[in-house]
Parts: C-alpha cells; structure tokens; sequence
C-alpha cells in the first residue's frame, strides 16, 4: 500500500509483472514497455532477497519465497483465484474514472491482506511472478516455481477482462 502510494503516480505501481501484462493486453499500458518494466521487476525482487539472504540466516526451513503446501494444482487454483480478485480490484480502484482514486491503495492492500490470509496456508499467496522468481534464483528453490507464473498470469487477466467485462455494460436503472 505505502508504495502504491508513493510511486503509483510515476510508474502506475507496477510492482506485478501479471498485472503490467493484463494492462498490456487491456491496452491501458504499452507493449513497447512491458519487458523494460518485468526486467524491471525481477531485478527488484532479485535484489531484494539478495539482500534478505545477504543480511539474514535463511534456513531451508525459513525460505522466504513461496512453494506449494499442498499439490501445485491446489496451489495453482489458488493462485488464479486470489490473483483475479486482486486484478479486479485494481481495475476497479485504480483505472475506472468513478472510483474514488484516493482509496486505491487502500483497496489493493487490503485485498491482498485477505488474500494471504485465505490462500496463504496452501500457497504462499503470491500473485506475483517477481515475488516468487527473485527468491527461488537467489536461494535455488524452485519446486512448483510454474505454479507462481502460470496462476498469477492467468488470474490477473481474467480479473482485468471481467472488469472491463463489467466497466462496457450500461447500469440498470
């Protein structure tokens, strides 16, 4: 939430390369940028387990990225589901012009909030391929890294195109 509020402006806080590819694809973003910005984004998250492995002494039993608890296909429903909520809610918070844009970050913080609560047991609610890649590369632990790319990918448009589904159609009086 902090740095939806303090970016959000620059970048449109594009911290999620799933959802710089939804916005992509819903044309509310450019193709032109998408590599620069998921470039982008992975080093981030590579830097900063980096520095987290760096700084720390992570265990193999208190890894700080995410693997599935249950089966990957468990942790892949989860992982479409919660990260078509939460590209819903950016679509509604953030792009749609009758939302009150003031509350955005608000509103995408206490989704995933939720989200982790609900999904993280089984998991690890990531909804971002950057938040599982920068971790597994640091620290080599890629068992069910596909789950982390594919689900967050998936949910995130299918959550944008619902809404976009949902923003084209008049209301009922």
């Amino acid at each position: 939430m902090a740095m939806i509020y303090s970016v959000g402006h620059i970048s449109g806080a594009h911290f999620n390369p799933a959802v710089t590819i939804t916005f992509a694809v819903l044309r509310r973003f450019s193709f032109r940028e998408v590599p620069l910005y998921i470039v982008a984004q992975l080093l981030g998250s590579i830097m900063a387990s980096g520095t987290i492995a760096l700084l720390l002494d992570v265990t193999p039993q208190a890894y700080f990225g995410t693997v599935p608890v249950g089966s990957s296909v468990q942790s892949l429903v989860f992982e479409i589901i919660i990260s078509f909520l939460l590209m819903f809610v950016i679509s509604g918070a953030s792009t749609d012009s009758r939302a009150i844009g003031d509350l955005a970050g608000v509103a995408v913080g206490m989704t995933i909030l939720l989200n982790v609560f609900i999904a993280g047991p089984v998991s690890g609610a990531s909804m971002n391929p950057a938040r599982s890649l920068g971790p597994a590369i640091v620290k080599h632990v890629y068992k069910g890294l596909w789950v982390y790319i594919v689900g967050p990918i998936t949910g995130c448009l299918g959550g944008g195109i619902a809404y976009n589904f949902i923003r084209s159609k008049p209301l009922a009086s």
